[in-house]
């Protein structure tokens, strides 16, 4: 320490320069926080996927924040958010998915909600009955991106991947076709029902198949497809005949499809190409029709039981069916007639129609008509009332030309087998009608009494017999029959005998001529006596009356 009086040097201060930027390690620690919090928050915008919004109609099974959103069974994002939607008459859901699905969600991608379902005769989502239901997706083939879509209420039947193709099939109607009904191929399932809507103009059905692979290879544009719903039961000439293509087909119906035999070989079907739905085997079977002629057949007679689709039949071979049915009054003839218009197919009853066709274009029946073919109508059943039209030839039927400039041709035709029958029990009523049963049944009973009183006197004449005659005659047919036994037992002894003298004489030398006629006098007399003992047998009142004459 410094005494007072010592001299001391005061150090003096030294200006020193501030410099302009001097680095404060104070502030290293926040830089470099913000540095890795600024990393972290990039490498998470980074790897956070894309954000989709579906609407669905209900929340049923969907929970936020637990429902997963999987494809191919594999988690890919979840739930976010469950939200009302705007027009109250659905739900919107926000999902968070990762960022490997953002390549997945693009415009024709499809979610749905997977729970378990039994629908098309087939069971799905089971899994779900423990684990609890989730949203499933089915990425598309586009390349446009997309965040909103509209969740679907069923599963899709295929999915994007599956080997297969897609055909269109028209029909009447669905039938019990439903989504997922399958398809079959020779009794194989190869397919299934994805879609059905109903055409621009109302008319037809549009169902939307999926072959499978590699199914699809055997559709050809000659393939045909059918209805092969419910149970197919056939009655013929051969016996009760019932098919079903399986249980599946019976409950939830179904398709089937096949190639006739005889087709051409084709390559296979587009993808989407276009085909007829029939209504079952047999009609898809049927020779395709190529010609189809219009024909008009005018009945004077009811057409009940004749429906439009009745066949028309040429002795036993289907060679058309009935188009429409109308009313026409003829005023010339002041009658009102039955107008049946018909579609005739000329290639099932003529061979080779196309390669040679009538000259100047006159109908294939002209000459047939000319020859005296007729239209009439028949009963295809008794029990139901149904009936159809025949076409066949009419023994002594007038000659009668068919107008070929009207149009559609005229086929003349005959009453019917029903009214035939009507008129024949009319005529034969009129017959009894004119017949004077009373004047007839006062004959029979004159008849009658003629014939009591004639039994009568036979009656009388036959006591007669029997107390008088009959008692006499028995007796003389007992002392007959007695000599009948005797002379029987005398014709054996004369065969013996005859029987030793033959075995004597094949011993014996040749005899004298005297005694072959001997023994033929004998043969002689023992067949008469043979003749007269059969006789005597059949008519032994013979013995007192005598042999009857022959009348000639």
């Amino acid at each position: 320490m410094a005494e007072p009086g010592d001299n001391i040097e005061i150090p003096r201060a030294v200006r020193v320069r501030k410099r302009r930027f001097a680095f404060q390690w104070v502030w290293l620690l926040p830089v470099v926080a913000a540095v890795v919090g600024g990393f972290l928050a990039v490498r998470a915008i980074l790897a956070d996927g894309p954000t989709v919004t579906i609407r669905f109609k209900t929340a049923e099974g969907i929970e936020a924040g637990k429902t997963r959103v999987k494809y191919k069974d594999v988690d890919i994002g979840i739930v976010k958010s469950i939200s009302l939607g705007e027009d109250r008459t659905g739900i919107v859901v926000k999902a968070d998915l990762s960022k490997a699905a953002e390549d997945l969600v693009v415009q024709d991608t499809r979610f749905w909600v997977v729970r378990a379902r039994i629908a098309g005769g087939t069971v799905s989502g089971i899994g779900t009955l423990l684990s609890g239901s989730y949203i499933g997706m089915d990425p598309g083939k586009s390349t446009e991106s997309r965040r909103e879509f509209e969740g679907l209420e069923t599963p899709p039947v295929i999915t994007t991947g599956l080997a297969g193709k897609q055909f269109v099939l028209r029909a009447e109607d669905l039938g019990s076709l439903d989504v997922g009904s399958p398809v079959y191929f020779r009794r194989l399932e190869a397919g299934r029902v994805i879609a059905y809507e109903l055409d621009k103009e109302g008319r037809d059905v549009l169902v939307r198949v999926f072959v499978n692979a590699p199914y699809d290879r055997y559709v050809t544009p000659s393939t045909r497809f059918w209805h092969a719903s419910g149970i197919d039961v056939a009655l013929d000439a051969n016996g009760l005949k019932i098919n079903t293509e399986s249980l599946t087909s019976i409950a939830v119906g179904g398709l089937a499809f096949q190639t006739p035999d005889n087709a051409t070989p084709q390559p296979s079907a587009a993808d989407n190409a276009s085909f007829v739905l029939f209504n079952d085997r047999v009609q898809a079977m049927k020779p395709p029709i190529t010609i189809t002629e219009h024909y008009v057949l005018v009945f004077r007679e009811s057409v009940r039981g004749l429906g439009i689709g009745a066949p028309v039949d040429f002795r036993g071979l289907l060679v058309g069916e009935v188009r429409s049915i109308e009313a026409e009054y003829d005023r010339a003839k002041k009658e009102l007639g039955m107008v049946v218009q018909i579609d005739f197919y000329p290639e099932r009853l003529f061979r080779n129609r196309q390669r040679a066709p009538v000259p100047d274009g006159t109908p294939a029946l002209t000459r047939m008509v000319e020859r005296g073919l007729r239209a009439q109508m028949r009963s295809a059943n008794l029990l139901t009332g149904q009936q159809y039209i025949a076409l066949d030839f009419v023994r002594g039927a007038q000659k009668v030309s068919m107008d070929v400039t009207r149009s559609p041709p005229e086929i003349p035709t005959v009453a019917g087998s029903a009214q035939e029958l009507q008129t024949t029990i009319a005529s034969i009523a009129k017959k009894l009608e004119r017949v004077q049963f009373e004047e007839i049944s006062g004959d029979v009973r004159k008849t009658l009494q003629t014939a009591t009183s004639t039994l009568q006197t036979a009656s009388s004449v036959l006591n007669r017999a029997d107390r008088e005659i009959v008692p006499e005659v028995a007796g003389t047919m007992v002392e007959a029959r007695q000599a009948m036994v005797e002379a029987r037992e005398a014709l054996v002894q004369a065969r013996k005998a005859l029987s030793s003298v033959e075995r004597t004489l094949k011993d014996a030398e040749p005899l004298p001529t005297e005694a072959s006629d001997a023994l033929r006098e004998i043969g002689r007399a023992a067949q008469s006596f043979r003749v007269l003992a059969d006789y005597l047998e059949r008519h032994p009142e013979a013995v007192i009356r005598g042999k009857k004459e022959d009348k000639r």
